[in-house]
């Protein structure tokens, strides 16, 4: 999977990866960037004299889209608990350590790499992977780490904006960090803004928008809702269905009872007929026809 000469290869399609652990090897890397896109070839500089990868490789793609693509689907993932660094090759020989250098204090535990990437690339780009100090023997974070921004103009923003703000549930502190050569002097001097304005990476790159992607407003807001401070107005009926009549109501369930009936005010109910009298009842008399009986004759 080694790479042919440098002048042959497609400069443009190619990404560079670093912080790779040394258990990484180039068909992992294959395997890995391949679900980005068609890849070419893989190399990964080794030491001459212990033949062991130096901690980053180069990965060329088929076309210039796929190398993007993969740039920002695998910043960042984690290969054997580190996360690597994922960016165009050309970029890579572009970046410049101005010294915009920035100090994080009072991180939660939970925070790690991807996350301080994923926070403060929106305030410009970040020339290395977000360095959190950890202990030596468990791993765990000391609750602090450093961010290398590629202008001042980046860390400016993104320590006006985020000190003191709550990453996972901690008010983070956030300043420039001090200076490895000299005692008690923190980056950010007017020397080294002087040399920072003449970084190529601060007229051509941009600040990392993967998280705040939106859809592009409509023009009618732009010119109309946003310049008179109006609300938008409210889109247009649709053709043919402004006269509709509103449809009829459902029917009622099948399980509801019959409605009653109308009241009537003409139909008066007859009292029940009269029982017929029981069997042991003497007959009733006959009827008079008029005549009277004799009485007897005396003896």
């Amino acid at each position: 999977m080694a790479a042919g000469p440098v002048s042959e290869r497609n400069q443009d399609a190619t990404i560079y990866v670093g912080g790779l652990d040394e258990k990484v090897t180039e068909p992992l890397l294959w395997e890995l960037f391949v679900q980005g896109g068609p890849v070419v070839n893989v190399h990964m500089p080794k030491d001459r004299i212990t033949l062991l990868h130096q901690g980053y490789g180069f990965i060329e793609f088929l076309s210039e889209d796929d190398a993007d693509y993969a740039c920002k689907i695998m910043n960042m993932i984690k290969l054997y608990g580190k996360p690597i660094r994922v960016n165009k090759a050309s970029a890579h020989q572009k970046n410049l350590d101005v010294g915009a250098n920035i100090f994080i204090g009072n991180l939660d535990p939970e925070v790690d790499e991807k996350l301080l990437y994923d926070t403060f690339s929106a305030f410009g780009v970040i020339l290395q992977t977000p360095k959190i100090m950890r202990d030596p023997t468990t791993g765990n974070s000391k609750g602090f780490a450093f961010i290398n921004f590629a202008s001042f103009d980046a860390s400016d923003a993104a320590i006006e904006a985020m000190n003191g703000q709550y990453l996972c549930n901690r008010p983070i502190t956030i300043s420039y960090a001090f200076k490895k050569d000299s005692k008690g002097e923190r980056h950010g001097s007017a020397a080294e803004r002087l040399l920072a304005a003449q970084n190529p990476l601060a007229q051509t790159d941009r600040p990392h928008q993967l998280f705040a992607d939106a859809p592009p407003m409509p023009p009618q807001m732009t010119t109309m809702g946003l310049a008179s401070g109006m609300p938008p107005p409210p889109p247009p009926p649709l053709q043919g269905l402004s006269m509709a009549m509103p449809p009829p109501p459902p029917p009622p369930p099948s399980w509801a009872p019959p409605p009653p009936p109308p009241p009537s005010s003409a139909f008066v109910p007859l009292p029940p007929p009269i029982p017929p009298p029981p069997s042991w009842a003497p007959p009733p008399p006959p009827p008079s026809t008029g005549f009277v009986p004799m009485p007897p004759p005396p003896a």
